[in-house]
């Protein structure tokens, strides 16, 4: 049978993360010995503590059907972080769980955005922005994040992409796939540009606490920007819970009574036994997050140092999340040529920059969420690899 398919799914695209890790996992399968650092996924497992009360809340007979937008309970407990760490009031109200961070993208900008608006949204920058804002009928408008800006957006080139057509502005501090942050000097002054405009602000701060010589900032702090501003958070970077499909949006409860209709009419909700995990993620110990991400600085040090130490390669040292975005142009090779060939060559999986937009061409993203010892080991064979050309 030939199946006509909608005409939508020509506008929604893919992870190549997962395709370079089924290529991966290929040569694995032929006996090649390869060192993954494709993947955004921390390699350390989900706390002790954390499983322990997803576990209980099971035996508890926790594993019915809850309400679309989370147990109160849960959603109290992230209204009340989210407050005591941007400094305002949230309502239960105005937050919205979801199975993953990822829908919270999809029902935003399904809710805000009509066909033929128009959405700034970064440039490399996470694939899904692109790809669902096409998918809405939007408009996607790239902003440029260049290295010699340390991977920030510019507050003016800003100002002259939008138009009285932009409907919504996605921003992400720390940044996948570049490690970049914006700056509070960054935030506060694109808060005075959007104040007073009728533009949502989607904040992508799902690596919030994966950070090293500064912390992250909201832009939802600053004067006027609450309520105009949905936070895109979540459990599985800072508490190793990818698996347990986990996140939230914290957003105007206008905004929210229209997610939680998406919610209903797609997930239905959130596994109870999963939330009380996450209540345990954000009420319990926070040693062990501590000491992850001093692991996360040590890792980044190494990769910086050593892929540094290539002729041909340049690499910025990150801020925040665990990644790293080396210049590779010397090379002469385009991003995805260059990943195919560390893949064959060296045995090592990483990402071309450009899956993450055409901004991303002439670099690659390396995930150092893996051991020192094997990041040790990519960085040798990504130098002999690479001496070869």
């Amino acid at each position: 049978m030939s199946f006509i398919f909608a005409e939508r799914m020509n506008k929604l695209g893919s992870e190549t993360a997962f395709e370079m890790l089924a290529k991966a996992k290929a040569l694995e399968a032929q006996g090649r010995d390869i060192i993954h650092l494709e993947i955004g996924e921390p390699d350390f497992p989900t706390p002790s503590n954390v499983i322990e009360k997803g576990m209980k809340a099971m035996l508890a007979g926790m594993t019915k059907y809850t309400p679309s937008p989370g147990i109160s309970e849960a959603r109290q407990v992230i209204a009340e972080y989210i407050g005591r760490t941007r400094g305002y009031d949230v309502d239960p109200d105005e937050v919205v769980m979801t199975a993953g961070g990822k829908p919270i993208m999809f029902y935003s900008i399904l809710a805000v955005v009509n066909p033929g608006d128009e959405v700034i949204y970064p440039n490399p920058g996470f694939p899904i922005y692109e790809s669902v804002i096409k998918f809405s009928g939007g408009i996607p408008v790239p902003i440029p994040l260049r290295e010699e800006n340390q991977f920030r957006l510019d507050i003016e080139e800003l100002k002259s992409l939008i138009t009285n057509k932009t409907k919504m502005i996605i921003i992400n501090s720390p940044q996948n796939p570049t490690g970049g942050m914006l700056t509070k000097e960054d935030l506060e002054e694109m808060a005075g540009i959007l104040a007073d405009r009728d533009i949502v602000i989607l904040s992508d701060e799902i690596y919030e606490n994966v950070v090293y010589e500064n912390k992250s900032s909201s832009i939802s702090s600053f004067p006027g920007m609450k309520g105009k501003t949905i936070i895109l958070n979540g459990f599985s970077k800072t508490y190793a819970m990818t698996g347990w499909r986990a996140g939230y949006g914290v957003m105007p409860k206008e905004i929210a009574q229209h997610i939680t209709k998406l919610v209903v009419n797609s997930t239905s909700c959130l596994a109870g036994f999963t939330q009380m995990a996450c209540i345990e993620a954000l009420t319990g110990p926070q040693e062990e997050v501590k000491k992850r991400v001093e692991q996360f600085r040590i890792r980044r040090d190494e990769i910086v140092d050593g892929l540094n130490s290539i002729p041909g390669l340049k690499c910025l040292k990150p801020q925040g999340a665990f990644y790293v975005f080396p210049n590779i142009r010397e090379f002469g090779k385009s991003s995805g040529e260059m990943a195919d060939y560390l893949l064959q060559e060296a045995g090592v999986a990483t990402l071309g920059g450009n899956a993450f937009g055409r901004y991303g061409e002439g670099y690659l993203r390396i995930s150092y969420a893996n051991s020192l010892k094997n990041i040790e080991e990519a960085v040798v064979r990504i130098g002999d690899a690479l001496k070869k050309l």
